[in-house]
């Protein structure tokens, strides 16, 4: 199917921040729960050794989701490795809770754009679950701010555009009232617009299957990299990894 640069309410400027809060914490709980970016290790570890660093610049962090299990693995083999989360809508209130949970993290609390990084953000850059919120110029501009700054990059999607994940999406409110009472920190709004007045539910889907119909596939991502300037300065490696029922896509930029 062809891609559709629908809206997710979680881009939207006017969208309540602990709204979007809420979707991201629930995305955060589900990818630890179910391990969901095992499989892409080994890439990481590649992106690690690549950038000559021991400091992750995590972009479009949501609310830590991504690194959050993933950490207590890489540091198996990286006891000195560091993570700063930063986000558009930084979530202060999770950014706050995970780092008490892992001392190795810190956050920025200023919006970060992962098209125009800071230049004292030094570090690999990652992306969880986010490239899909842009549009191929946008994506374009994020690959081309990593060369220009001669930094390692690695994107990772969950989802694919297939039926497979548009029906894991359609499922997904009911995995939302499973897990609502055991995510952390624990938010009595988060129940009332769960339960009683089902907003988050109904957020959750929208746009968990506008995420799908928004997900680049290999060449479209090999398209993008194509319009890069420079890029020659760059490996590029992009793939789609399966485990069982999930799917990891990915894009690698290593330093030559």
């Amino acid at each position: 199917m062809a891609r559709i640069q629908f809206f997710e309410f979680e881009d939207l400027k006017w969208f309540p921040s602990f709204l979007r809060n809420y979707l991201t914490d629930y995305l955060k709980f589900l990818a630890n729960q179910i391990k969901i970016y095992k499989p892409i290790i080994p890439i990481l570890q590649k992106a690690i050794d690549n950038s000559g660093t021991n400091q992750i610049i995590d972009l479009a962090s949501g609310s830590g989701g991504g690194l959050t299990w993933l950490n207590g693995e890489l540091l198996k083999d990286n006891p000195d490795l560091k993570i700063l989360l930063t986000d558009y809508y930084p979530n202060i209130d999770a950014f706050e809770y995970t780092k008490k949970q892992m001392k190795n993290v810190e956050y920025v609390k200023k919006p970060i754009d992962a098209r125009n990084v800071p230049d004292n953000l030094k570090g690999l850059r990652t992306q969880f679950l986010s490239l899909h919120h842009f549009k191929p110029d946008d994506a374009i501009k994020i690959l081309q701010n990593a060369v220009d700054s001669n930094s390692t990059i690695a994107i990772f999607e969950a989802q694919e555009r297939s039926f497979a994940s548009l029906f894991a999406m359609i499922t997904s409110p009911i995995s939302v009232l499973l897990t609502t009472p055991f995510i952390r920190p624990f938010k009595f709004g988060r129940i009332l617009f769960t339960y009683l007045i089902p907003i988050v539910p109904i957020i959750v889907l929208w746009d968990g299957v506008v995420s799908c119909l928004r997900t680049y596939s290999v060449n479209e991502m090999k398209n993008i990299v194509d319009q890069v300037n420079n890029k020659d300065n760059f490996e590029w490696e992009i793939g789609k990894i399966k485990s069982g029922p999930a799917v990891n896509l990915y894009l690698l930029g290593k330093k030559k």
